[in-house]
Protein backbone atom coordinates (compact mmCIF):
# COMPACT_ATOMS: atom_id res chain seq x y z
CA UNK A 1 0.00 0.00 0.00
CA UNK A 2 1.54 3.78 -1.19
CA UNK A 3 1.34 5.89 2.03
CA UNK A 4 0.20 9.32 1.83
CA UNK A 5 1.79 12.28 0.84
CA UNK A 6 0.31 15.17 2.03
CA UNK A 7 3.33 16.92 1.37
CA UNK A 8 4.07 15.88 -1.92
CA UNK A 9 4.00 19.45 -3.41
CA UNK A 10 5.77 21.20 -0.48
CA UNK A 11 9.34 22.17 -0.74
CA UNK A 12 11.19 22.25 2.36
CA UNK A 13 14.46 24.47 3.49
CA UNK A 14 16.30 23.28 6.62
CA UNK A 15 18.79 24.98 8.73
CA UNK A 16 18.37 22.96 11.89
CA UNK A 17 21.05 20.97 13.26
CA UNK A 18 21.25 18.02 15.72
CA UNK A 19 18.25 15.88 16.14
CA UNK A 20 14.42 18.08 16.23
CA UNK A 21 14.94 19.23 13.06
CA UNK A 22 16.37 16.71 11.05
CA UNK A 23 14.17 14.07 12.31
CA UNK A 24 11.25 16.62 11.75
CA UNK A 25 12.58 16.87 8.03
CA UNK A 26 12.62 13.55 8.18
CA UNK A 27 8.75 12.95 8.79
CA UNK A 28 8.23 15.31 6.42
CA UNK A 29 9.88 13.82 3.23
CA UNK A 30 8.27 11.01 4.13
CA UNK A 31 4.94 12.60 3.62
CA UNK A 32 6.16 13.25 0.45
CA UNK A 33 8.17 17.25 0.68
CA UNK A 34 11.05 18.05 -1.36
CA UNK A 35 13.35 18.73 1.33
CA UNK A 36 16.33 20.21 1.10
CA UNK A 37 19.34 21.63 4.03
CA UNK A 38 21.93 23.89 4.25
CA UNK A 39 24.22 23.16 6.75
CA UNK A 40 27.70 24.86 7.89
CA UNK A 41 31.10 24.07 6.56
CA UNK A 42 31.89 21.78 9.19
CA UNK A 43 28.56 19.73 8.28
CA UNK A 44 25.92 18.98 10.84
CA UNK A 45 27.38 17.65 14.25
CA UNK A 46 25.78 14.64 14.49
CA UNK A 47 27.45 13.57 11.61
CA UNK A 48 30.44 13.16 13.33
CA UNK A 49 28.97 11.55 16.42
CA UNK A 50 26.59 9.09 15.01
CA UNK A 51 27.09 9.18 11.22
CA UNK A 52 24.64 6.19 11.21
CA UNK A 53 21.97 8.42 12.96
CA UNK A 54 22.66 11.11 10.47
CA UNK A 55 22.31 9.00 7.26
CA UNK A 56 19.03 7.88 8.02
CA UNK A 57 17.68 10.99 9.21
CA UNK A 58 18.82 12.67 5.42
CA UNK A 59 18.15 9.86 3.47
CA UNK A 60 16.69 11.56 0.07
CA UNK A 61 17.42 15.19 1.43
CA UNK A 62 19.71 17.16 -0.42
CA UNK A 63 22.26 18.46 1.66
CA UNK A 64 24.12 22.09 0.80
CA UNK A 65 26.83 23.51 2.69
CA UNK A 66 27.81 27.55 3.04
CA UNK A 67 28.76 29.92 5.57
CA UNK A 68 25.39 31.88 6.37
CA UNK A 69 28.00 34.78 7.72
CA UNK A 70 29.58 35.04 4.59
CA UNK A 71 28.30 37.44 1.63
CA UNK A 72 28.12 34.17 -0.50
CA UNK A 73 26.34 32.15 2.07
CA UNK A 74 23.56 34.23 2.45
CA UNK A 75 23.28 34.73 -1.22
CA UNK A 76 22.87 31.04 -1.94
CA UNK A 77 20.20 30.73 0.77
CA UNK A 78 17.90 33.61 -0.15
CA UNK A 79 18.18 31.87 -3.71
CA UNK A 80 17.23 28.66 -1.98
CA UNK A 81 14.56 30.45 -0.09
CA UNK A 82 12.77 32.20 -3.18
CA UNK A 83 11.97 28.74 -4.35
CA UNK A 84 11.34 27.27 -0.88
CA UNK A 85 7.16 27.09 0.65
CA UNK A 86 8.50 26.30 4.19
CA UNK A 87 11.74 27.48 6.77
CA UNK A 88 12.94 25.18 9.15
CA UNK A 89 14.80 26.47 11.63
CA UNK A 90 16.62 25.78 15.32
CA UNK A 91 18.59 28.75 15.76
CA UNK A 92 17.59 31.05 18.74
CA UNK A 93 15.95 34.10 17.88
CA UNK A 94 18.94 36.40 18.41
CA UNK A 95 20.96 34.47 16.21
CA UNK A 96 18.83 34.23 13.57
CA UNK A 97 18.55 38.20 14.15
CA UNK A 98 22.11 38.38 13.61
CA UNK A 99 22.22 36.22 10.47
CA UNK A 100 19.99 38.97 8.64
CA UNK A 101 17.17 35.80 8.74
CA UNK A 102 15.16 36.90 11.78
CA UNK A 103 10.90 36.43 10.75
CA UNK A 104 10.59 39.92 9.96
CA UNK A 105 13.16 40.47 7.56
CA UNK A 106 12.36 37.21 5.91
CA UNK A 107 8.85 38.10 5.22
CA UNK A 108 9.62 40.95 3.90
CA UNK A 109 12.22 39.67 1.41
CA UNK A 110 9.80 36.25 1.14
CA UNK A 111 6.11 37.07 1.36
CA UNK A 112 4.56 33.94 0.50
CA UNK A 113 7.30 31.71 2.95
CA UNK A 114 6.27 30.18 6.14
CA UNK A 115 8.62 29.26 9.31
CA UNK A 116 8.69 26.45 11.46
CA UNK A 117 11.07 27.90 14.29
CA UNK A 118 12.02 24.91 16.84
CA UNK A 119 13.47 26.80 19.81
CA UNK A 120 13.90 25.43 23.84
CA UNK A 121 10.90 27.26 25.36
CA UNK A 122 8.29 29.59 23.85
CA UNK A 123 8.68 33.15 23.85
CA UNK A 124 10.83 35.24 25.80
CA UNK A 125 12.52 31.97 26.57
CA UNK A 126 13.63 30.95 23.74
CA UNK A 127 16.92 32.70 24.42
CA UNK A 128 17.51 30.26 27.47
CA UNK A 129 20.06 27.57 26.93
CA UNK A 130 18.55 24.31 27.43
CA UNK A 131 18.34 20.21 26.10
CA UNK A 132 16.62 17.95 26.08
CA UNK A 133 17.22 16.89 30.13
CA UNK A 134 16.61 20.14 30.77
CA UNK A 135 12.75 20.15 29.52
CA UNK A 136 12.17 16.55 31.01
CA UNK A 137 13.25 17.77 34.40
CA UNK A 138 11.78 20.71 34.11
CA UNK A 139 8.37 18.62 33.54
CA UNK A 140 8.81 15.75 36.22
CA UNK A 141 9.82 13.00 34.05
CA UNK A 142 13.64 12.58 35.33
CA UNK A 143 12.47 10.68 38.41
CA UNK A 144 16.20 9.08 39.41
CA UNK A 145 19.62 9.84 38.44
CA UNK A 146 19.69 7.43 35.05
CA UNK A 147 19.21 9.47 31.85
CA UNK A 148 15.37 8.64 30.04
CA UNK A 149 15.83 5.90 27.36
CA UNK A 150 15.11 8.22 24.79
CA UNK A 151 15.40 12.02 23.63
CA UNK A 152 11.38 12.65 24.40
CA UNK A 153 11.77 16.30 24.30
CA UNK A 154 13.68 16.13 20.86
CA UNK A 155 11.41 13.73 18.73
CA UNK A 156 8.28 14.88 21.02
CA UNK A 157 9.15 18.37 19.23
CA UNK A 158 10.07 17.09 16.30
CA UNK A 159 6.64 15.61 15.50
CA UNK A 160 5.09 19.20 16.51
CA UNK A 161 7.25 20.57 14.62
CA UNK A 162 6.09 18.31 11.06
CA UNK A 163 2.63 18.93 12.25
CA UNK A 164 3.28 22.89 11.90
CA UNK A 165 4.81 22.40 8.52
CA UNK A 166 1.12 20.40 7.95
CA UNK A 167 -0.60 23.58 9.10
CA UNK A 168 1.68 25.89 6.96
CA UNK A 169 0.49 23.48 3.63
CA UNK A 170 -2.67 23.23 4.72
CA UNK A 171 -3.34 27.17 4.94
CA UNK A 172 -1.44 28.27 2.05
CA UNK A 173 -3.78 25.37 -0.05
CA UNK A 174 -6.94 27.01 1.33
CA UNK A 175 -5.69 30.71 1.15
CA UNK A 176 -4.26 29.66 -2.98
CA UNK A 177 -7.72 28.06 -3.67
CA UNK A 178 -9.81 30.52 -2.02
CA UNK A 179 -8.49 33.46 -3.69
CA UNK A 180 -6.30 32.21 -6.57
CA UNK A 181 -3.36 34.15 -5.53
CA UNK A 182 -0.34 33.01 -6.16
CA UNK A 183 1.72 34.12 -3.73
CA UNK A 184 -0.42 33.34 -0.57
CA UNK A 185 1.23 35.10 2.71
CA UNK A 186 3.47 33.55 4.87
CA UNK A 187 3.19 32.50 8.62
CA UNK A 188 5.31 32.08 11.40
CA UNK A 189 5.29 28.84 13.89
CA UNK A 190 7.37 28.62 16.96
CA UNK A 191 7.46 24.59 18.40
CA UNK A 192 8.95 24.83 21.63
CA UNK A 193 10.44 21.88 22.92
CA UNK A 194 9.65 22.71 26.31
CA UNK A 195 6.30 22.39 25.34
CA UNK A 196 6.55 18.96 23.63
CA UNK A 197 7.89 17.85 27.40
CA UNK A 198 5.37 19.35 28.79
CA UNK A 199 3.02 17.39 26.23
CA UNK A 200 4.56 14.21 26.86
CA UNK A 201 4.18 14.67 30.57
CA UNK A 202 0.65 15.79 30.94
CA UNK A 203 -0.05 11.65 31.95
CA UNK A 204 2.52 12.10 34.89
CA UNK A 205 0.93 15.92 36.18
CA UNK A 206 -2.48 13.98 35.55
CA UNK A 207 -1.18 11.20 38.05
CA UNK A 208 -1.64 8.50 35.69
CA UNK A 209 2.10 7.05 35.81
CA UNK A 210 2.83 8.26 39.78
CA UNK A 211 3.72 5.45 41.87
CA UNK A 212 0.12 5.78 43.00
CA UNK A 213 -1.25 5.18 39.63
CA UNK A 214 -2.92 2.58 37.48
CA UNK A 215 -0.44 2.77 35.28
CA UNK A 216 2.53 3.95 37.38
CA UNK A 217 2.83 0.71 39.20
CA UNK A 218 0.22 0.49 41.77
CA UNK A 219 -1.98 -2.08 39.07
CA UNK A 220 -0.34 -5.57 39.45
CA UNK A 221 -0.89 -6.22 36.19
CA UNK A 222 0.51 -3.23 34.59
CA UNK A 223 4.28 -3.63 35.87
CA UNK A 224 7.74 -4.82 35.44
CA UNK A 225 8.67 -8.04 37.10
CA UNK A 226 11.61 -10.01 37.35
CA UNK A 227 11.84 -13.82 36.10
CA UNK A 228 13.91 -16.36 36.06
CA UNK A 229 16.58 -15.73 33.44
CA UNK A 230 15.28 -11.42 32.72
CA UNK A 231 12.41 -9.35 32.96
CA UNK A 232 8.83 -9.20 31.64
CA UNK A 233 6.86 -5.86 30.93
CA UNK A 234 3.07 -7.29 31.56
CA UNK A 235 0.08 -4.29 30.85
CA UNK A 236 -2.60 -6.54 31.69
CA UNK A 237 -4.38 -3.31 32.62
CA UNK A 238 -8.54 -4.29 31.76
CA UNK A 239 -10.26 -6.02 33.67
CA UNK A 240 -10.09 -9.17 30.96
CA UNK A 241 -6.74 -9.59 30.82
CA UNK A 242 -6.12 -8.82 34.27
CA UNK A 243 -8.56 -11.97 35.43
CA UNK A 244 -6.44 -13.91 32.74
CA UNK A 245 -3.50 -13.18 34.26
CA UNK A 246 -4.73 -13.89 37.59
CA UNK A 247 -6.18 -17.21 36.40
CA UNK A 248 -2.93 -18.03 34.46
CA UNK A 249 -0.83 -17.06 37.96
CA UNK A 250 -3.46 -18.97 40.38
CA UNK A 251 -4.14 -15.64 42.05
CA UNK A 252 -7.67 -15.14 43.79
CA UNK A 253 -8.70 -11.41 42.48
CA UNK A 254 -12.34 -10.84 42.56
CA UNK A 255 -12.72 -7.45 41.45
CA UNK A 256 -10.43 -4.56 39.94
CA UNK A 257 -9.14 -3.08 43.58
CA UNK A 258 -7.76 -6.46 44.14
CA UNK A 259 -5.08 -5.84 41.55
CA UNK A 260 -4.07 -2.93 43.67
CA UNK A 261 -3.63 -5.37 46.35
CA UNK A 262 -0.33 -5.52 48.45
CA UNK A 263 -0.51 -9.35 48.24
CA UNK A 264 -1.81 -9.92 44.24
CA UNK A 265 1.83 -7.83 43.86
CA UNK A 266 3.30 -10.23 45.89
CA UNK A 267 1.41 -13.30 44.71
CA UNK A 268 2.06 -12.10 40.62
CA UNK A 269 5.60 -11.54 41.32
CA UNK A 270 6.33 -14.84 42.54
CA UNK A 271 4.44 -16.41 39.56
CA UNK A 272 6.83 -14.59 37.24
CA UNK A 273 9.82 -14.97 39.27
CA UNK A 274 9.59 -18.74 38.48
CA UNK A 275 9.52 -18.71 34.77
CA UNK A 276 11.42 -18.04 31.93
CA UNK A 277 11.40 -15.69 29.49
CA UNK A 278 10.79 -18.87 26.99
CA UNK A 279 7.66 -20.19 29.47
CA UNK A 280 6.15 -16.68 29.63
CA UNK A 281 5.88 -16.14 25.61
CA UNK A 282 4.43 -19.25 25.18
CA UNK A 283 2.16 -18.56 28.39
CA UNK A 284 1.25 -14.96 26.50
CA UNK A 285 0.44 -16.67 23.13
CA UNK A 286 -2.03 -19.36 24.90
CA UNK A 287 -3.85 -17.51 27.04
CA UNK A 288 -4.13 -14.14 24.97
CA UNK A 289 -1.74 -11.86 27.63
CA UNK A 290 -0.31 -8.85 26.89
CA UNK A 291 2.94 -9.07 28.12
CA UNK A 292 6.75 -9.10 26.30
CA UNK A 293 9.79 -10.31 27.68
CA UNK A 294 13.48 -9.09 28.12
CA UNK A 295 15.85 -12.01 28.68
CA UNK A 296 18.89 -10.91 30.65
CA UNK A 297 22.22 -10.10 29.20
Amino acid sequence: MTPPRPLANVRILSLALNLPGPAALMRCRRMGATCTKLEPPSGDPMQHYNPAAYAELHEGVKVLQADLKSEEGRALVHRELARTDVLLTSFRPSAMKKLGLDWLQLHSRHPSLCQVAIVGGPGDAAEVPGHDLTYLAENGLVTGTELPATLFADMGGSVMASEAVLQAALLQAERYAGSGDVHPKGRYFEVALSDAAAYLALPRRWGLTQPSGAVGGAHAGYRIYACRDGRVAVAALEPHFASALCAAAGVSASDIKAMFARATHESIAKFFASRTCDELERLAREKDLPLHTMQAG
